[in-house]
């Protein structure tokens, strides 16, 4: 069988071989719990875990204490959103979020909305972008939090953060980011952007799946928060369960290899990733671009293949792992509700395809993705009657 060439790095990375090898004794040398603190094993999984939670919080500019540990993205997503509308209902009850957010931001707003909660959804630009003075428009005397997106998972755009925040300080307004695609790819400071809660996850970044952080912001006014998860106490009564120590180890390393190479690893990929665009739209006329040209993420190219079904172009190179949109609505018949926001009609929308690069991707693979890609829509185009008519319509 061929080898797959993997290009769905925004859905999940593969686990970086340090990491592994950093999180192995933690399944059967050092195996206890991190809660018992009363013997040597107890000790020494708490000693990993803290250790680990210092690398994260190293990465993101954080205190260590303001990192509680979860089972990952939603759950960290959830608790944020949640955890604030419930400890802050009785000041006031209406959040604001973006259309283009990830579902685990847009289905815990409209669960709130079911409890009395008032949810503004902002609308985005066809690049995909917020724009911070409608979310500053938006804000009301019982608006309780802002929930705005480092950079989009589908597109990769990347947002106006560090303005939104400012904007939310000025109405004393709390604001929470979803950093889960932008960690290890670009440089984020929850500091520099003003974040009062932040989420982030392992398995974006060469880490173990299962297991995710939130950032709650220490300085005062301490950020305070309702618990969704309870029994037990464990990190600071946030979330309580016992805390899966390899998991943890393993954030932590890979957190730890990301601070060392991010930037090199960045320009890297984006050469990777224009390599590719650049041999799909010279071979391939009738392409576009979906997302900001410049403001995205290093690894994530998102493009429209008029006249054919993307889904369809899929099956026709099998050799190339894509998708058409967040893996977290990969059973939905819909089109991409991202770009659906964007202002791409249904068949533009069902046309595109999500290609995202990784630390792993090689030039070879790119030169190899490009040519299957150019190959399969154009195999596909030449039994498209729209695209038979479109060519009879513009030719001479």
């Amino acid at each position: 069988m061929t080898r797959v060439i993997y290009l769905d790095n925004n859905a999940t990375t593969r686990v970086d071989p340090r990491v592994v090898q950093a999180m192995l004794p933690y399944f059967s040398e050092e195996y206890g719990n991190a809660a018992s603190r009363q013997h040597a094993f107890g000790r020494k999984a708490l000693e990993a875990v803290e250790e680990a939670r210092s690398q994260i919080a190293s990465l993101i500019g954080a205190d260590s204490r303001e990192l509680i540990f979860t089972s990952g993205a939603t759950e960290s997503n959830n608790l944020a959103i949640a955890g604030i509308a419930f400890a802050r209902k009785g000041s006031g009850d209406h959040i604001i979020t973006a259309a283009g957010e990830h579902p685990s931001v847009l289905d815990p707003c409209r669960d709130l909305e079911k409890n009395g909660f008032r949810v503004t959804v902002l609308p985005i630009d066809r690049r995909g972008r917020v724009n911070a003075q409608q979310a500053a428009a938006a804000m009301t005397d019982r608006t309780i939090l802002v929930s705005i997106m480092v950079a989009n998972n589908e597109v990769g755009t990347l947002q106006p953060v560090a303005e939104i925040s400012r904007l939310c300080k000025e109405r004393g307004v709390l604001f929470h980011t979803d950093a889960v695609q932008a960690l290890g790819k670009l440089l984020v400071d929850v500091r520099a952007i003003g974040a009062d809660l932040a989420s982030f996850s392992a398995h974006k970044i060469y880490g173990p799946k299962g297991i995710g952080a939130l950032y709650v912001r220490s300085a005062r006014p301490r950020v305070a928060l309702e618990p969704l998860v309870h029994g037990g106490g464990h990190e600071r009564g946030l979330r309580s369960g016992t805390l899966a120590v390899p998991l943890i180890v393993g954030f932590g390393e890979a957190c730890r290899l990301c601070q060392a190479c991010v930037a090199d690893e960045a320009s890297r990929i984006v050469s990777l990733r224009n390599r590719l665009w650049q041999q799909i739209k010279e071979r391939l006329p009738d392409t576009a671009l979906n997302g900001h040209p410049t403001e995205r993420l290093p690894g994530t190219l998102n493009a429209s293949f008029p006249y054919i079904d993307a889904d369809a172009l899929m099956l026709q190179m099998p050799e190339v792992a894509v998708s058409t949109g967040s893996a977290c609505t990969s059973a939905s018949i819909e089109p991409s509700h991202v770009l659906k926001a964007m202002g791409l009609d249904d068949d533009a929308a069902r046309s595109s395809l999500r290609f995202s690069l990784g630390r792993f991707t090689t030039e070879e693979e790119i030169d190899a993705a490009s040519a299957a890609v150019v190959e399969g829509v154009t195999r596909l185009r030449a039994i498209s009657p729209a695209y038979q008519l479109h060519l009879a319509e513009t030719s001479p």
